[in-house]
């Protein structure tokens, strides 16, 4: 499930202020990075099973391992994880309206602090 509403898309934060912000709402980067790209992930298990919401982004500028970059973030999704396939994003998911809800809250708060930062 794809959040397009909230326009983060095209947001770009310094990698170091994303690594600040972003656990403040479970968001964690952890090992899901590599030199060019991010994954910011938090994860949801719920009677319906596992769910993570995650927002991706790559560098527009410098070297995200050196923790030296300008990340340019990508559309907010939210998937189902399926043991051992991996997160599966499809419209064919369903999700629960509570967690739809509660993600839809946490991406409205890491907009208003991105916004609030950046100026815009």
């Amino acid at each position: 499930m794809k959040f397009e509403r909230f326009e983060i898309e095209n947001i770009t934060a310094d990698l170091n202020r994303l690594d600040d912000l972003m656990p403040q709402y479970g968001l964690i980067r952890a090992e899901q990075w590599d030199y060019e790209r991010v994954s910011y992930d938090r994860k949801f298990e719920l009677k319906e099973g596992i769910f993570y919401l995650r927002i991706l982004g790559y560098a527009t500028e410098g070297d995200v391992g050196a923790h030296r970059a300008v990340i340019k973030l990508m559309t907010p999704l939210l998937g189902k994880h399926y043991y051992p396939h991996g997160v599966e994003y499809g419209e064919g998911e369903d999700f629960p309206a509570s967690l739809v809800k509660q993600s839809e809250k946490i991406l409205a708060q890491v907009k208003e602090e991105l916004t609030q930062f950046n100026g815009l």
